[in-house]
């Protein structure tokens, strides 16, 4: 059944040569891809003798997919703004009848926005932090919220709206940072109890079927997901030291000012244990589909508490944390593209099952 498809690879790109236009929060934009990234993902799916090109997820996109008649989609957009952004291309892809990688509508809608996920999680018995949703400003703080604080925008990514005076120790503090990130934004803030302890990221690939499609059937476990190594994020060498912001993750990894990616990470054996078991419920829970990178951190008392769940991870070689997890463990990063790749034809019947051996019979 090997049969070489045309892939469409689409993005948003970063145009660093243009003034952002007026009105719009000063990290605008931030989860945008550069060019370098298409060029590397393309690369990595030619290696198996597929035809690439790469469409710009605009509002021209319609009419290119119609004129490029792509077989699959490598799906890594971030959409052009307002709720669910990242849910935006999917459902076009879906409306169209086009294949395409990774996470689903839903999926894609929901996960963007923080606070519903929490509360997705919450009702499911995983640990967060104490939260509150804020969307004017001065609602009542609930009770079980205690300084410090920590606020952020409660439908973005990539750090956006995140520095330090994101951590809030009085009253005054948090209105103020609540009302900027609402004006700011224009989009609620998400107030939780802010961690202090270690934080960490953890990949995962993969799901229930995912042996019989992969090339790479031993990299999944019997549920039939892989959990990449932990990740951990060094925030002491920061350039904002306890936040991951916005400046730090713009930063090249062995730049001055970012954080310290630790890979493996050096933890017990327990909470290994923990951390991978939560990223792979998180990604169940929210109905992920094949990829995802869940970040999770620990509070005063060292128990994990879950962070976000991020279901259009960044896959810049030798840069996303995705990547720096699959390199730790000597997985190229062709084989994870074109892992991805898989797994999402295999959902549109593009990929042929293999033969699974026959099971042993006693006499």
């Amino acid at each position: 059944m090997k049969r070489y498809w045309k892939v469409a690879v689409l993005a948003n790109i970063k145009d660093d040569t243009h003034p952002k236009p007026e009105g719009v929060p000063p990290d605008a934009f931030a989860d945008f891809d550069h060019i370098e990234t298409i060029d590397a993902l393309r690369a990595a799916i030619e290696t198996d003798g597929h035809k690439t090109v790469f469409i710009q997820a605009d509002r021209d996109l319609p009419f290119a997919l119609r004129d490029t008649q792509p077989d699959i989609c490598f799906n890594i957009a971030e959409g052009l703004g307002g709720d669910a952004r990242e849910a935006q291309v999917p459902a076009l892809l879906e409306m169209l009848g086009i294949p395409y990688t990774g996470s689903r509508v839903l999926t894609n809608g929901i996960s963007l926005d923080k606070t519903l996920t929490k509360r997705i999680w919450r009702d499911r018995r995983l640990p967060v932090a104490p939260f509150q949703e804020f969307i004017v400003g001065d609602e009542p703080l609930r009770p079980e919220l205690k300084f410090p604080l920590f606020v952020k925008p409660a439908r973005e990514g990539t750090g956006m709206g995140v520095d330090m005076k994101a951590i809030v120790n009085k009253e005054k503090e948090l209105r103020e940072r609540a009302q900027y990130i609402i004006n700011t934004y224009q989009q609620p803030a998400l107030v939780e109890v802010f961690l202090p302890g270690r934080e960490f990221t953890v990949g995962v690939l993969g799901r229930g079927d995912a042996k019989l499609y992969s090339r790479n059937p031993d990299w999944y476990e019997k549920d039939g997901f892989h959990r990449f190594p932990i990740l951990e994020l060094d925030m002491t060498r920061s350039v904002t030291p306890k936040v991951y912001s916005h400046a730090s993750k713009s930063k090249n990894v062995d730049e001055d000012g970012a954080p310290g990616y630790v890979c493996p990470a050096e933890v017990e054996p327990e909470l290994e244990k923990k951390l991978k078991y939560f990223a792979v419920r998180a990604h169940q829970l929210l109905g992920a589909l094949d990829v995802s990178r869940t970040d999770i951190r620990l509070d005063e008392e060292g128990n994990p508490r879950l962070l976000e769940i991020n279901t259009l991870p960044g896959l810049t070689p030798g840069y996303s944390d995705l990547c720096l997890q699959a390199n730790a463990e000597g997985i190229r990063y062709e084989d994870l593209i074109l892992e991805i790749l898989y797994l999402g034809a295999s959902r549109w019947g593009m990929v042929a099952p293999r033969e699974l051996p026959p099971a042993s019979t006693k006499n």
